[in-house]
């Protein structure tokens, strides 16, 4: 009916072998060691800070209370950042949200890329977006979505608090 638009199956295949561009390839030797690497830090921290506070590691020790807090009664915008990651590393992924919205989010995104490294390292396929997302992300782009990130928790704790104290 519209010969201009069909396309059968076989030259459909040809034009997307022409194009050169495949979404999954094997990965280099270095790209698996690198990727290992990256997992291996990522799990390795989570699994760091749960053994941690099995063992009753107080962490209060190496973070002090929040001095804004402590002055003005009001949240600062990584008030709530060190409990959220530690609930988060017990695997309460909820309390984690709820204490600290940006924690919860970054802690997520740090167990997606721990996640898809770790398959990168073991069974060597390699997912050719992550070249498209290495090369046109800037770091202009990284730091302003992480800023933006903890800017919306931030809201959130702020908000929560007001609305404790009326």
């Amino acid at each position: 009916m519209f010969p201009s638009v069909f396309y059968s199956t076989g030259s459909m295949r040809k034009h997307q072998q022409d194009t050169g561009i495949r979404a999954i390839r094997r990965a280099s030797g270095r790209e698996r060691v690198i990727a290992g690497v990256i997992a291996f830090c990522i799990l390795g921290s989570f699994g760091g800070l749960w053994l941690l506070q099995r063992v009753g590691f107080d962490f209060g020790l190496i973070f002090p209370p929040c001095g804004l807090k402590m002055r003005t009664g009001l949240t600062c915008p990584t008030c709530g950042m060190t409990t959220a990651v530690l609930a988060f590393a017990r695997g309460r992924i909820g309390t984690a949200f709820y204490i600290q919205p940006a924690a919860g989010l970054l802690c997520t995104l740090l167990m997606v890329a721990a996640f898809f490294t770790f398959l990168i390292a073991v069974s060597g396929v390699y997912f050719s977006i992550l070249d498209r997302l290495f090369t046109e992300v800037r770091m202009i782009h990284v730091v302003v979505g992480l800023l933006i990130i903890v800017a919306a928790g931030w809201a959130v704790t702020l908000a929560r608090a007001l609305a404790a104290q009326t």
